[in-house]
């Protein structure tokens, strides 16, 4: 048993060691100070002073004072909590740790090499004696000297068996230097908790008004939430995007697939999730709009086309006859739940209202559905991060689903179709209206702009006017300008008016409604009437 005991010993110095040292390392405060000096030093203590320095800059009305306030009581009371369990464990654990592995163990392994010394000892007096031939008075001296040698290691021995007898009884008490020290992290955690829990609760309630604007939010909440809280069948960011896009987005290069400057889109999702647009703003900036867009379509708990149906829509998509995919993709399509369909059929007729601008924008139905098509359906991966579902997605499967949508929108979406491309119709007509004309304007436009006299079914002027005028102004539907007149045949091509003609108005007269100036750059242009 002795044996057995004997064994532990040295590892039990050691653990007694290493855990003490380690142990130190995670206190936060010094040792062998009271409670008081501790609390001083904790970085929790530096920091419920520091929120106690900040919250005196704000008026007493502010919600930060009185949350910091809070903070400041709640992290002071923490740091007493931590100096106080410091002192607890230093004293329980921490003195009874160094006292075994400095005094008593190293006492006990002291008498171990003492007892093996003397061992040894009395072996050697021994063996000289019983090797001995010489006279008899050195004999009897060696004998002597091996009962001399006996006699302390018997001593010894006595004394190295009762401290091993000591260690044996006492290790389940060393045991539970470490059992105290869970019981002291625990009781510590479990005040901290309470506290906190108790405390962070009250805080809560006492500022629930100024923390529900959260539960408003758009981006990131189920489409079926959002649509019920604000009584919609379309998403607001969906509409409003839309809307904007078909204002000045159409005929932008690259829509969807441009990013456009970080801060703008931030900007204008807060102000969609708020609930105030102000689409003059952000019209101007179809990049910013569209990335909005394609943030609030990949934010969405769920894709708009649904988990449940991702593998159905490329069945559907593999078929080779298009009359069958068609077939099959409108079977899909009856499957979405109602506001998944009309949210992806107000977005489809968009999207492929948006192709029929490609000449200009260089978004065909493919190159949406490869930028596009990540952002509508992904598959539902347990344990992935979403980066990982939107990389697997994007996939040239995606496209075979997309691009048809949008090519054969009005077949695969014939209910209400005309109502909305009315609507878009006339608000893309109006604009390429007015934008037709600006450039016209701005191309026949010479830099005198007094109003001549009219002309007639030959387009010539009197003979006897001798100024050159501008040529008027084409109608909207005209691209192509005339060609200038060269200056040295300009008064040779004019033919006589006739005597009944209108007569030419009084030199100086000037029109009760001014016709609009030229652009300032322009004026350097066209430096004369034959430019």
């Amino acid at each position: 048993d002795l044996v057995l005991v004997e064994q532990r010993v040295e590892p039990a110095k050691k653990a007694a060691q290493i855990i003490y040292k380690k142990l130190v390392g995670c206190l936060q405060s010094q040792q062998g100070l009271d409670s008081e000096r501790r609390m001083k030093k904790l970085p929790l203590m530096m920091l419920s002073v520091s929120m106690a320095e900040s919250f005196k800059d704000f008026d007493g009305d502010s919600s930060i004072r009185k949350v910091l306030e809070m903070c400041c009581f709640m992290q002071n009371f923490l740091a007493r909590t931590l100096a106080d369990f410091e002192m607890k464990l230093e004293k329980e654990v921490l003195v009874p740790l160094n006292k075994l592995s400095e005094d008593d163990l190293p006492e006990i392994l002291k008498n171990k090499k003492q007892f093996a010394k003397l061992t040894t000892d009395w072996n050697n007096a021994r063996v000289r004696s019983q090797t001995s031939t010489g006279p008899q008075a050195k004999q009897d001296g060696l004998r002597e000297d091996v009962e001399e040698a006996w006699k302390r290691l018997e001593s010894i021995k006595d004394q190295y068996s009762a401290d091993l007898y000591h260690f044996a009884t006492k290790e389940d008490e060393y045991a539970s230097y470490f059992i105290r020290l869970l019981d002291l992290q625990a009781e510590y955690h479990k005040a901290s908790y309470e506290f906190l829990k108790k405390n962070i609760t009250e805080l809560k309630e006492s500022h629930k008004p100024q923390m529900s604007s959260s539960e408003e939010k758009v981006f990131g909440e189920p489409l079926l939430s959002h649509l019920q809280s604000c009584g919609r069948k379309i998403a607001v960011p969906i509409e409003e995007c839309v809307g904007m896009l078909l204002r000045t987005g159409l005929r932008e290069e690259g829509l969807f697939r441009l990013a456009a400057a970080a801060s703008v889109v931030k900007k204008l999702k807060s102000c969609l999730d708020s609930g105030t647009v102000d689409q003059n703003e952000f019209s101007y900036d179809p990049h910013a709009v569209a990335g909005a867009l394609k943030c609030y379509l990949r934010e969405l708990p769920e894709p708009l086309m649904t988990f449940e149906l991702y593998n159905d829509w490329f069945k559907a998509a593999a078929e080779k006859e298009t009359d069958e995919k068609l077939k099959q993709l409108r079977t899909v399509l009856q499957k979405l739940p109602t506001e998944n369909y009309h949210n992806l059929r107000y977005l489809v007729q968009f999207l492929s209202h948006l192709s029929e601008q490609q000449a200009v924008n260089k978004m065909t139905p493919s190159n949406i559905a490869i930028v596009l098509g990540p952002n509508l359906m992904w598959p539902r991966c347990e344990g992935e991060t979403p980066l990982l579902d939107m990389a697997s997605a994007s996939s040239l499967q995606v496209v075979t689903v997309i691009e048809p949508l949008i090519q054969y929108s009005k077949s695969l979406f014939p209910e209400g179709t005309g109502t909305l491309h009315k609507s878009w119709f006339t608000v893309n007509l109006n604009f390429q209206l007015i934008s037709a004309a600006r450039r016209s304007f701005i191309q026949h436009k010479a830099p005198n702009l007094a109003k001549g006299p009219p002309v007639n079914q030959a387009g010539a002027f009197p003979a006897a006017q001798t100024r050159v005028f501008p040529v008027p102004l084409p109608r909207s539907s005209e691209i192509k300008p005339p060609p200038s007149p060269k200056p040295e045949n300009t008064q040779a091509s004019l033919p006589m008016l006739p005597e009944e003609g209108p007569q030419k108005k009084p030199q100086g007269r000037r029109p009760k409604v001014p016709p609009p100036q030229p652009p300032q750059a322009l004026n350097k242009q066209l430096s004369s009437p034959a430019q």
